[in-house]
């Protein structure tokens, strides 16, 4: 046991690793634009790292499967080492843009097989703590990757944030080449080549369409219809491959399974309410209520300090009594409340008040997002425990990106058409031509984020239009809070609908072994293994 402990602290150091290098570069980002350039890229620097690790993390979940997870868990770290080291040392935008690629593609290694280990060392039944523990190590990650990389680039060069934590990486390297036991994963099979070409081609334009859908391009645009166009062909042609393949990269079977299929479409949903929360509260602390960004990072902290603490008690609660249904229920339940009370909000609200409201999210969430993991792994065979557990982080990763999209087009034209009525109405902004001048550039709700930028546009104003500068910014926050209410009701709605769906998923025992005389069919049912569908 202290050996498969051990083993374990290895795996959290390489998650904490992998975690604090996505968190800690939001922070720090604008500091290197300014010095690289290249503001044109800025959200290639996000979108390649989420392509990469979204297509690494499916494809690695089969082949450890296949292989066995140590050598894809070490060569996952390698490439993250290394895309990280390289990262550290790029001279323009464009290369450190293809150095986060690099990354990518080792953290969606580095992520697919660390959750999925813990059901290579554990039986069901034990995995729930570890299980919280992993997603304790991602809140952690998120309270002070922020902080850190703030700090980094105000005190020493920016180069630091990408090499600051290569020593947690060598160690946990380290460990888990000695002490990691190594998988037995018997016959070796053929690798389903075709399915996995198809796979990436409908997972990265897809990706690459709900990316861009509304912002760099309009939903009805060729760019984006044509994207959404050949992922769906794409997709076809993948199932038509799967059905036929010997070993196929994501067995088409397990969707039979109702407890994999509707945990994935809950775990999609969770994506779309997490994302919502994570990507546009911050809009509303520093747009609608005025506080400074340091500020918003710490009312945001509160959110993820609940989130670790409800992860690992919950861990906790699964192993100790073996039932978790109810746990989910509650957990989803508690999200939605905390999503439906900052709906409530608006220009009056306190940091105060929007803390306790995102402690509510982040106490759902901690005890939910664990449990989706254990549910998949405890409902099908130990064979494909690799693939499945991947399943989800991709099902939660497109919930994400899905949510974001459209809950960006709810904000953008929410905020359009509250701004055009206001501006309708007042018909005193016609007389003053030089206010007049800047709505354009005041029409767009990221200018409520930058104090500077308002300071800097007020003072190029006479001195006595002050008061209705000032006033058509309350209606300009008033403006933003009409719009992320509405993203805010999206949010709620989509918890709804999880909860809803989490009563249909089957509560089955936790296994309390790997062995395969203890599966599960692909209905979900408990079975021999002789009894199991085989994957061809």
């Amino acid at each position: 046991m202290r050996q498969k402990v051990t083993i374990m602290l290895a795996i959290m150091a390489s998650m904490l690793f992998a975690a604090l290098n996505q968190t800690i570069v939001g922070t720090s980002l604008p500091r290197i634009v300014t010095e690289l350039g290249g503001m044109e890229y800025f959200n290639w620097v996000f979108t390649i790292f989420m392509l990469t690790s979204s297509v690494t993390a499916i494809l690695v979940g089969k082949l450890s499967d296949i292989y066995g997870r140590k050598v894809f868990i070490l060569t996952g770290l390698g490439i993250f080492m290394t895309g990280s080291f390289l990262c550290g040392t790029a001279t323009d935008m464009i290369q450190l843009i293809i150095y986060r690629g690099i990354q990518g593609f080792g953290g969606g290694m580095v992520m697919s097989t660390a959750f999925t280990s813990v059901g290579d060392l554990f039986p069901p039944r034990e995995r729930g703590r570890w299980q919280g523990m992993l997603g304790a190590v991602f809140g952690l990650a998120s309270v002070f990757g922020p902080t850190l990389g703030g700090y980094i680039v105000d005190h020493f060069d920016w180069h630091w944030v990408f090499w600051v934590f290569l020593p947690v990486g060598v160690v946990a390297f380290i460990l888990i080449l000695c002490l990691f036991p190594k998988t037995e994963t018997g016959e070796k099979k053929k690798i389903d080549y075709f399915g996995s070409l198809f796979l990436v081609c409908t997972i990265i334009p897809l990706l690459l369409a709900l990316t861009w859908a509304g912002g760099e391009f309009a939903w009805t645009s060729p760019q984006i219809v044509g994207l959404f166009s050949f992922s769906f062909l794409a997709f076809l042609v993948f199932l038509w491959t799967e059905s036929r393949a010997e070993n196929p990269v994501l067995p088409l079977y397990l969707f039979k399974n109702g407890i994999f299929s509707l945990s994935n479409g809950i775990g999609f949903l969770i994506g779309m309410g997490m994302f919502g929360a994570v990507m546009y509260m911050p809009f509303f602390i520093q747009g609608v209520m005025g506080t400074s960004a340091s500020k918003t990072g710490f009312v945001m902290m509160f959110m993820t300090l609940s989130m670790v603490v409800a992860s690992a008690i919950t861990g906790q609660l699964v192993t100790k009594t073996g039932r978790y249904k109810t746990l989910a229920l509650a957990g989803l339940t508690i999200m939605g409340i905390g999503m439906y009370f900052l709906t409530s909000m608006n220009t009056e609200t306190t940091n105060v008040s929007a803390a306790l409201h995102l402690v509510g999210i982040g106490l759902g969430l901690g005890m939910a997002f664990p449990i989706f993991n254990l549910i998949i792994q405890n409902a099908v065979p130990h064979r494909e425990l690799g693939v499945a557990t991947a399943s989800i982080q991709l099902f939660r990763q497109l919930g994400g990106t899905v949510g974001v999209s459209i809950m960006g087009t709810i904000m953008a034209s929410r905020m359009e058409s509250k701004l055009s009525e206001g501006i309708q109405k007042n018909g005193s902004l016609a007389d003053h031509p030089e206010l007049a001048g800047k709505l354009k550039e005041m029409k767009d709700p990221q200018i409520l984020l930058s104090p500077e930028r308002l300071a800097q546009i007020k003072a190029q104003l006479p001195p006595e239009m002050s008061g209705l500068f000032d006033s058509f910014i309350h209606f300009l926050r008033e403006a933003m809070n009409y719009a992320l209410s509405g993203v805010f009701w999206a949010g709620t709605v989509v918890m709804l609908l999880a909860v809803v769906l989490t009563f249909f998923v089957r509560e089955i025992p936790l296994r309390t072994t790997n062995r395969d005389t203890d599966e599960v069919d692909p209905e979900g049912n408990r079975a021999r293994a002789s009894k199991v569908q085989p994957q061809n």
